[in-house]
């Protein structure tokens, strides 16, 4: 994937399907890569972390899932019930369905 910004500013992304042709400045920048062995990469200009840097670390915090628009057909009283609050009705339903779906996968 290759992101650049066009001539009004706005941020352009290149994406390459499977299949699509390598060049070869590319394959050989892989291929320098690939002959490299981990050990052989300079890490001094980073610092060393301490052994406790991870222990409060939480997995997925910046997760955020990919939305799928969907078409539902709900009685008007549930919708309305949802509507009361204002907006956000439909995060709210998100939220109500993720934690329904995490109890029954616990439950399993």
């Amino acid at each position: 994937m290759k992101t650049a910004n066009n001539e009004k500013g706005r941020t352009v992304t290149y994406r390459r399907s499977p299949g699509d042709p390598i060049s070869d400045a590319v394959k050989a920048n892989l291929e320098e890569l690939l002959a490299n062995p981990n050990r052989k990469i300079d890490t001094s200009d980073i610092p060393e972390l301490p052994a406790d840097a991870w222990k409060n670390a939480v997995r997925g915090r910046f997760y955020r899932p990919v939305k799928e628009a969907v078409s539902l057909r709900l009685d008007a009283d549930v919708l309305a019930w949802l509507k009361k609050d204002g907006q956000g009705y439909q995060t709210r339903v998100n939220q109500m369905l993720r934690e329904r779906m995490l109890k029954d996968l616990e439950g399993r």
